[in-house]
């Protein structure tokens, strides 16, 4: 007599669209696709577009029409889920918490806690050195106690506190019985919580989803550097560009969605002692190397001086004027510093191989995709 597999519900947000973390959930969606668990996945993803809704739905995928804006489907559908990955805006508080509500509703009507991984991002390390200078604080995901203190005004950080703080809000559970007089109390929490903090993503997305034409396939930070550097004719930095962030590749960093993942399936089977951490243990920064901003304009400067787009191969401050039109969000994606290092991750068996080098690397395919042709 064969034996009934239990499914894992899995709600995932941000798999197609623009933004850079839609980036990423297409490629964790390409890959849960691919799983060997895949046939004990029921996957549901929330989709704005109609078309891609019926592309991802000849895939096995329950595609449901909707945005971060609509808090009660968000809030229904994480009812319904052993697992969310969340990946379409790591800064909407409103979207986060519907989807707690959600969690909790289910954990209350079940007893089990479900789980959440949180797409973040170091940008919640920056500064305010505008390319000025570097810096010498660097952050490790081991070190809970600098985290907690980060300041409740950066970036992502009051939903990233909002998820772990409903990691660890819950029933006081005695474990023994009152009548023993023991006062040993536990605090179960309605989730568990697994923040993954991306640095700056670069390499092209591949698969299924981008062959379909259902998935982003292109980083946000790099191509947006060239894009300004295309513009204006020459390659442009903050300052004088001495400013840091760590660096990762798209394929990289889904495997670390993909590790803590199979760490926390029911039906993965895996006697693995290495059990992730999660709510206030349960930051992942994503890096593998780190990079001078510098050295980005220098390697743009370099592609459009073999394209014939620049005449010089040195990057160009952007003037005070320039940077007085800039969105906020660009400033702080490339004027700041951001470094961290990702010992938590590396713990639990992760192991990146893209370098700072291939990143690099990677500036000239960039230029060549956003001008239309490759040099000669």
């Amino acid at each position: 007599m064969s034996q009934t597999t239990t499914k894992t519900h899995i709600f995932l947000t941000g798999a197609t669209g623009e933004a850079l973390l839609c980036y990423i959930g297409g490629s964790v969606l390409t890959r849960l696709l691919n799983h060997k668990l895949s046939d004990t996945f029921e996957i549901t993803v929330l989709v704005r577009n109609a078309e891609k809704a019926e592309k991802l739905k000849t895939l096995g995928v329950n595609a449901v029409i909707g945005s971060n804006e609509d808090i009660a489907i968000l809030k229904r559908l994480a009812t319904e889920a052993d697992i969310v990955i969340a990946s379409a805006d790591a800064d909407d508080l409103a979207a986060a918490q519907a989807i707690l509500d959600g969690l909790k509703e289910r954990y209350e009507r079940t007893g089990q806690v479900p789980s959440l991984l949180h797409t973040s991002g170091t940008g919640v390390v920056i500064d305010n050195a505008r390319g000025m200078h570097s810096t010498d604080k660097v952050y490790s995901d081991l070190d809970d106690a600098s985290i907690a203190a980060i300041d409740i005004n950066q970036p992502h950080r009051n939903v990233d506190a909002a998820i772990v703080e409903a990691d660890a809000k819950g029933d006081f559970i005695s474990r023994y019985s009152l009548l023993n007089f023991i006062d040993d109390f536990t605090v179960l929490g309605y989730i568990k919580s697994y923040i993954i903090l991306p640095s700056t993503i670069y390499g092209a997305a591949s698969g299924t989803l981008v062959d379909i034409g259902v998935q982003n396939a292109y980083s946000q930070q790099i191509p947006a550097l060239v894009k300004l550097s295309l513009q204006r004719g020459k390659a442009g930095i903050f300052g004088p560009g001495k400013n840091l962030w760590p660096n990762v590749h798209i394929d990289d960093v889904t495997d670390l969605y993909l590790l803590i993942l199979e760490k926390i399936l029911p039906n993965n089977g895996n006697s693995d002692s290495l059990v992730p951490g999660h709510g206030a243990s349960g930051y992942y920064f994503g890096e593998n190397g780190e990079h001078a901003l510098y050295s980005v304009g220098k390697a743009i400067a370099q592609a459009m001086y073999d394209l014939g787009k620049t005449d010089t191969t040195e990057p160009v401050s952007f003037t005070e004027e320039e940077v007085r039109n800039f969105p906020p969000t660009l400033i702080m994606a490339l004027g700041t510093n951001s470094r961290c290092k990702a010992d938590r991750a590396r713990s639990l068996g992760w192991k990146p191989t893209r370098t700072t080098e291939d990143m690099l690397s990677s500036v000239k395919d960039e230029v060549e995709r956003l001008v239309g042709h490759k040099a000669k």
